[in-house]
């Protein structure tokens, strides 16, 4: 009976409670993950994921999925096996379900150690991903020494491109995206690859790249983001109309599909494309679509998207726009900030928007107003200790005091900047020493992870070599034993035919035996009328006779006749023995109507030898005229009976009564149609079958023998 699993769910990460008044200023996240049995590891395509009310998608082949969500939404994962699950989601980290089978003694326990330590520091890899690149390289490397599969090789080559992704390692992204695609090609792989190319500066591959990929095989958002990604590359290259037909076609699907994120995001590059190619009006119209869309989302993405208009206005001198969004996003900046972290990297941060707004009014030549935001954004700048930013609004404050005449403070202020200069350039003196020793760090486990490798495609090419040379082994066993079979094969069908001639030849001498007692027997009834000077019936009878003759002879080369031929040669051979017994016995013949003869055929003469031992040895001896039977009936659909049955002496009392020689001369001839029944039976399938026994419990108890045909 096949066992029964039992299904239960584990997840890797614990269930939070949030706050759920905050979603919607939550940021839109990648969410990564999973689905697999914990026993073997064995992923599980085709699950179900959803977002509640809003993305939806399936596993791969590998068991994995990519999803867009923001931090508190609730994941939804469903499949035939398994009991519907609720997830809500804390961050961006990769998301393993496993489903576990209650009892399972077949998998090889030191198979699910390698597994689960392999997937253990899989997801270590993910939790320092964005915290200490050096630690997830070297939890990438020890993953691979636990590898069981290509599969799992292309995973972790996977993972660690998308840390070097991360901290900006480009060229190193690409290089291990391509060892990942070695061993099994995915499509997140492929679009991760693409998008390595196009930040690494090498655009060609990277549009060769997304456009190899096969459109049908990927989900809606996944050729979104490979329309999206197609767009930025041809941005770069600045061929903005192929750009904005990529974008136009990834948009198209984001709204057909309701994917909200990615329509307020394409319908910002589509505005920054059109502005890049001196079409400000278009520009302008697909912004104010981006800036109504972004208001539907998080609070931080609204506040993106003015950022991103903000600086449209300052490109095309709109700057009492410009001024006008940059100070809602001073205004609303501070509740994003109440739930999340803005870094001094973020466009959004306070310092860099009042320096812009200082920027904006300098340009307009309002210096009593441009002087407050500069002052400002020097004093946000300070607290947050964004000395780049203090930097250039120090500079521009100074060279403001000087075009007003402030001459005391253009000095007090350029000092000032001197002394964040130094400020500065000593931090980045240890920034780029930490990135110098975070490089060196970053070659070192590479190089490990690239030894590995060689080390793994080494091996592989000792195994593959060994597996060649087995396969030529067994390649040749195949062949020997295709050449034994066919030998055998030849060798059986030269024994049939040898068989089968055999069987001719024998079939021909039995005949040519039986032939010649019957004609022996016919010239003694022919002698025995001459011998009683009854001429005119010796005349009659060598007419019927000679008849009769050339009827045998004509078929004595056939296996087989049609049965009305037979039927006729069984009435003369028996009405010339009538001829010779009359007072010995009456005969009748008789066809049943659902016989329908023309459809049998039968070995000639292979009743007359009934008939004959009928007459001979059964009616002959019998002190009362007797009778011969001879009947044909229907037995089944494919089958008739011929019986041969005559009320004589009886098997038993005509043994007694021969001599030695005729027991002898009737063992030979009942033996030879014996011998003859079982070679046709061997060669056509047991068409033919023969039954003797008596034909009454009386002193005289007659024979009856049934011969048993089937039909073509």
């Amino acid at each position: 009976m096949k066992e029964v699993l039992k299904y239960s769910l584990i997840f890797l990460l614990c269930m939070p409670v949030y706050n759920l008044a905050a979603q919607q200023d939550e940021p839109m996240l990648y969410i990564r993950g999973s689905v697999r049995k914990s026993d073997t590891y064995e992923p599980i395509s085709k699950v179900n994921i959803e977002i509640n009310g809003g993305a939806y998608t399936i596993t791969d082949s590998q068991g994995r999925f990519t999803i867009k969500a923001k931090k508190g939404d609730e994941l939804i994962v469903r499949h035939k096996d398994f009991e519907t699950v609720y997830y809500t989601l804390i961050n961006d980290d990769r998301i393993t379900i496993e489903v576990e089978p209650v009892v399972n003694k077949n998998i090889n326990s030191k198979f699910r150690r390698d597994i689960k330590r392999f997937n253990s520091l899989i997801d270590s890899v993910a939790v320092y991903k964005k915290k200490d690149v050096a630690k997830s390289i070297k939890f990438v490397g020890e993953a691979l020494t636990q590898s069981n599969s290509v599969s799992q090789n292309a995973e972790a080559y996977q993972i660690l491109a998308e840390v070097y992704m991360f901290w900006k390692q480009y060229d190193l992204a690409v290089n291990n995206y391509r060892i990942s695609l070695q061993n099994i090609e995915t499509n997140d792989s492929k679009l991760g690859l693409a998008s390595a190319y196009e930040l690494n500066k090498n655009y060609q591959e990277s549009i060769d790249t997304y456009n190899a990929i096969n459109k049908n095989e990927i989900g809606n958002y996944q050729l979104i983001t490979l329309y999206e990604g197609l767009g930025d590359t041809y941005f770069r290259i600045k061929n903005y109309e192929a750009s904005l037909s990529a974008y136009q076609k990834g948009l198209t699907i984001a709204k057909d599909h309701l994917i909200s994120p990615k329509v307020v995001d394409l319908n910002s590059k589509i505005a920054q494309t059109f502005n890049a190619n001196g079409k400000a009006e278009e520009a302008e119209e697909y912004f104010d679509s981006s800036m109504n869309l972004a208001e539907q989302e998080t609070k931080k993405r609204a506040l993106e998207e003015k950022v991103t208009v903000a600086d449209f206005q300052n490109t095309n001198r709109n700057y009492d726009k410009e001024i006008e969004l940059r100070k809602q996003i001073i205004e609303d900046v501070e509740v994003v900030e109440r739930d999340s972290i803005i870094d001094n990297a973020s466009a959004l941060t306070p310092q860099k928007q009042n320096y812009k707004i200082g920027n904006a009014y300098a340009l307009q030549k309002d210096y009593v107003n441009a002087i407050p935001y500069y002052e400002k954004s020097i004093e946000e700048a300070d607290d947050k200790e964004d000395l780049i930013v203090k930097k250039d609004a120090t500079k521009k404050l100074s060279d403001l005091f000087v075009d007003t005449g402030n001459y005391q403070k253009a000095l007090e202020t350029f000092t000032a900047y001197t002394e964040v200069v130094d400020e500065l350039y000593i931090k980045r003196e240890q920034e780029l020493s930490q990135a110098d020793r975070l490089r060196r760090n970053i070659g070192e486990q590479q190089n490990r992870i690239t030894s590995l490798e060689s080390d793994r495609a080494l091996n592989e090419s000792l195994v593959e070599s060994r597996n060649k040379n087995q396969q030529i082994i067994i390649y040749a066993l195949i062949v020997g034993m295709l050449l034994l079979t066919v030998m055998a094969f030849v060798m059986y069908k030269y024994i049939k035919q040898q068989r089968f001639a055999n069987n001719l030849l024998a079939l021909k001498s039995l005949r040519s035996q039986m032939n010649p007692h019957f004609i022996f027997n016919a010239l003694n009834s022919v002698n025995s009328f001459i011998a009683s000077s009854d001429e005119r019936t010796a005349n009659k009878y060598l007419s019927d006779f000679s008849h009769l003759m050339r009827s045998v002879l004509e078929n004595s080369e056939e296996d087989f006749i049609p049965l009305q031929k037979e039927i006729e040669l069984l009435d003369l051979y028996t009405k010339l023995e009538h001829f010779r017994f009359k007072d010995k016995f009456d005969y009748s013949i008789t066809v049943d109507d659902a016989v329908n003869v023309s459809e049998y055929q039968i070995p000639p003469m292979l009743l007359q030898p009934y008939i004959e031992n009928a007459v001979w040895h059964g009616l002959r001896y019998k002190t009362k005229k007797g009778h011969l039977y001879i009947s044909i009936d229907k037995k089944s659909s494919s089958e008739i009976t011929i019986s041969v049955s005559d009320d004589g002496i009886g098997r038993e009392r005509s043994k007694a009564l021969k001599t030695e020689h005729q027991k002898k001369q009737n063992s030979k001839g009942m033996g030879n149609i014996k011998k003859r029944v079982a070679i046709l039976n061997e060669m056509y399938k047991d068409k033919v079958d023969v039954f003797i026994d008596d034909f009454q419990d009386e002193d005289d108890a007659g024979t009856k023998v049934v011969v048993t045909l089937k039909r073509d």
